[in-house]
């Protein structure tokens, strides 16, 4: 790192824990984000504040006078801009150091098993089950971990499936793609702003424990967040044996 570096990053640099050699892991990785709206302009926003060298970010939408509500990364003077544009220029005014390449369509399967192989995390901040789908099965190949955020109404989810633990669930375990959920969105359904902050934030603290191997990461754990208490409940989940996605993978 050189000077400027060592004093943007100084904060991280004292903590014991990541240090100037966790910092540098931080700089030399890449970071996948699918969708970059509520969840993903945090998400975005804090691992390009922290020094994450290499930011891809995926989304096909464009910015709307409705997403300023929680969508911290856009603002009134781009609406109409590509979401991925928009978070870009946020996320340069901040660090202008930061690799942010763009993909401003909808992902497919195919998209997503090539974009997954070339990251070290991936932050699913989309709102659609079949991308969930999807970009779960491009993790279980590519061996990638996937932290993954969901908020609706005053309730928010949060988790870490890494397939590097054979122990650890995928998320066709917990979610089976053959038992689709009713679809929901915030367009019908509604959703308190801060929320999203809070679980797209803690997407971003996960992913940079996972990059600079810090603490306990998530896995087999689902923290779900209660906004009208603001109370948090965890589920422990387990690998299904009989999951069509990653039941292949060797156990321990």
């Amino acid at each position: 790192m050189n000077d400027a570096q060592l004093l943007r990053y100084s904060r991280h640099i004292l903590l014991n824990e990541l240090g100037d050699e966790g910092q540098t892991q931080l700089l030399n990785s890449h970071a996948l984000i699918l969708g970059a709206g509520g969840l993903g302009s945090p998400a975005a926003m804090y691992l390009a504040a922290s020094g994450v060298g290499r930011i891809t970010l995926v989304d096909h939408d464009t910015v709307d006078l409705t997403n300023l509500q929680r969508q911290i990364a856009h603002t009134t003077e781009r609406i109409g801009q590509a979401k991925v544009a928009s978070a870009r220029t946020a996320m340069l005014a901040l660090n202008p150091e930061c690799q942010v390449q763009l993909v401003p369509h909808r992902a497919d399967a195919d998209m997503l098993m090539q974009l997954v192989s070339q990251a070290d995390v991936v932050l699913d901040c989309s709102d659609n089950f079949q991308t969930r789908h999807a970009v779960n099965a491009a993790c279980v190949t590519h061996q990638v971990p996937l932290v993954s955020g969901a908020v609706i109404r005053l309730d928010g989810q949060l988790t870490t499936y890494d397939v590097r633990n054979p122990l650890s669930p995928c998320y066709a375990c917990v979610f089976p793609p053959d038992h689709a959920p009713e679809e929901v969105s915030c367009a019908t359904m509604g959703v308190l702003a801060p929320l999203v902050g809070v679980i797209g934030s803690l997407q971003a603290a996960e992913a940079l424990k996972l990059l600079a191997g810090l603490g306990t990461s998530l896995a087999g754990r689902l923290q779900m967040m209660d906004g009208r208490d603001l109370s948090w409940t965890e589920m422990r989940m387990q690998r299904q044996a009989d999951c069509p996605v990653c039941s292949a993978r060797p156990q321990a």
